[in-house]
């Protein structure tokens, strides 16, 4: 059932994203997630959702699978016109899933040191009048009324969330092991059979790195392929002493493009392959994946996620290492399932994106050398052609949408050539988003030549102009921010990719 209160929010289409609380209409559920429960958001971190719940009405609940048992879910509203009264009171959802654990002064320090930003306010005005509401006066007491008053063991779970034992020690135990082809670490859709377990164990080192492949699983559909490599807790806390991150600034937004393509390149806990799989000298490319990190080295009020302790006990990795552990699936090439004769895996690093040097282009004719970083050579990009460009936007079909249609087009050459997909040029800024849409920053996906030009552009984030690709051309194009109003000075950021380590093959059956 969903809320009256919620039926006419929606209408007034008011994005909440910067209060904490994201849009979501895939109705993913937690192990943890409430039978019944009509998800209506998540937080965006954690798992962290929030729901209505049938035998409940209008109820507003949290559910926070990195909580320990049995804290899984808290009531925070009696409806969901409480709920937006709570959000104006606080100003974001963070107060509200947490206020189960702290007391008054607690919960009053945590609104100091998180106070509204000026993003927040113009939403909550707008909340405020729209549904002409006012901030709930006294919001810790209300909730902590609320909670205290309210029958924990009405709410009924899962099956999945039945066959999880209570344990002293851990809080829970892991349930059956099971493995699906459409599934990944925290459940699976479908009806589908959970595959075969074949034991593998197979240790190799690639990439500077110790990597163990404990099994595979044959699946109806397919192979199932888990990839677990171990990272040595001296690197892992290194790296978290570098960029000492904090609540404060585990956010993206805290910092520069600039600086997260070097964190993401950093993380020892974060390695980007792409793995192929050879069976009976037949190759299968993988169709989906999922990936979790086991951190032993997480401050004590942060927990690792439970399914990746799970993973760690099931196939009894060490836990004082840290663990990134991922799972492939793989299609049959065939309709009928093969016997497996002999299997082989060749695993191939994802390039890395490294920042490189900024520049300013005034027209046609400029010249800017940089160093190409792989070989150390330098090398000349010169602009052919550079000016100001409208797009249209007849294909979205969203009338009641207003996107920014201003863009600048550079056309370049490089000199000597490197190759078309080492380097990528992004306008350093970001797009203005649709109006009254969320927002995602992202810059314009770059290479060369178009030979032909397509618009993204929905309700997730502001609109990309992509350029399609022809490695045979020795003329390039990048394209600028869109924006509202057209801007002269773009200042454009090169962006190499570059593969550090070589392919390699391990022979599992052979």
């Amino acid at each position: 059932m969903m809320a009256n209160t919620y039926q006419k929010f929606l209408k007034t289409n008011i994005d909440i994203s910067s209060l904490g609380m994201i849009p979501d209409t895939s109705q993913t559920a937690y192990f943890c997630t409430p039978k019944d429960a009509f998800i209506i958001g998540s937080a965006g971190v954690d798992g962290i959702h929030f729901c209505f719940i049938r035998d409940f009405g209008e109820m507003v609940f949290a559910v926070n699978p990195v909580n320990t048992a049995p804290e899984f879910v808290h009531p925070l509203a009696k409806d969901f016109n409480d709920f937006l009264r709570l959000l104006l009171a606080c100003g974001d959802t963070a107060a509200l899933e947490q206020i189960w654990m702290w007391d008054e002064e607690e919960f009053d320090s945590f609104l100091q040191e998180n106070p509204i930003t000026a993003e927040q306010k113009e939403i909550l005005d707008e909340i405020a009048e729209k549904m002409n509401l006012s901030a709930m006066e006294q919001p810790w007491q209300y909730m902590k009324d609320l909670q205290s008053s309210f029958d924990y063991s009405k709410i009924q779970y899962t099956e999945e969330f039945y066959d999880l034992v209570t344990d002293t020690a851990t809080g829970m135990k892991a349930p059956q092991w099971n493995v699906y082809f459409d599934g990944n670490f925290w459940g699976h859709n479908g009806k589908d059979h959970a595959g075969k377990e074949i034991a593998i164990g197979k240790q190799f080192v690639w990439a500077g790195r110790q990597w163990l492949i404990p099994a595979i699983y044959v699946c109806g559909k397919g192979l199932v392929v888990d990839f677990c490599m171990q990272v040595d807790t001296t690197k892992i806390r290194a790296f978290m002493d570098k960029w000492d991150f904090t609540m404060e600034n585990e956010s993206h937004n805290y910092f520069s493009k600039e600086q997260q393509m070097e964190i993401e390149t950093d993380n020892p806990l974060s390695f980007s392959f792409t793995p192929q799989l050879t069976l009976n000298e037949k190759t299968l490319q993988t169709s989906h994946g999922s990936s979790i990190s086991y951190n032993p080295c997480l401050p004590e009020n942060v927990i690792n996620e439970i399914e990746a302790k799970w993973i760690i006990d099931y196939y009894g990795l060490d836990p004082d290492y840290g663990w990134m552990i991922c799972r492939y699936a793989f299609p049959w090439e065939t309709k009928r399932r093969p016997k497996i004769k002999t299997l082989s895996l060749t695993m191939e690093q994802q390039p890395v994106c490294v920042p490189g040097p900024h520049f300013h282009v005034a027209s046609s004719g400029d010249i800017f050398d940089f160093i190409y970083p792989k070989t150390g050579e330098r090398h000349t990009l010169t602009v052919r052609e550079y000016g100001q460009q409208t797009m249209s936007t007849d294909g979205f079909g969203q009338d009641h949408w207003e996107f920014p249609t201003h863009y600048s087009v550079l056309d370049y050459t490089i000199t000597p050539e490197i190759p078309v997909e080492a380097l990528t040029i992004t306008d350093c800024a970001d797009s203005d988003d649709p109006k009254e849409k969320q927002e995602e920053s992202f810059s314009p996906v770059v290479g060369p030549t178009a030979a032909a030009v397509g618009i993204i552009g929905s309700a997730d984030g502001p609109t990309a102009i992509i350029f399609a690709t022809d490695k045979q051309s020795k003329f390039r194009t990048a394209c600028s921010a869109l924006h509202f109003e057209p801007r002269n000075d773009v200042e454009w950021r090169m962006v190499f990719h570059e593969k550090q380590f070589k392919n390699v093959t391990v022979e599992f059956l052979s």
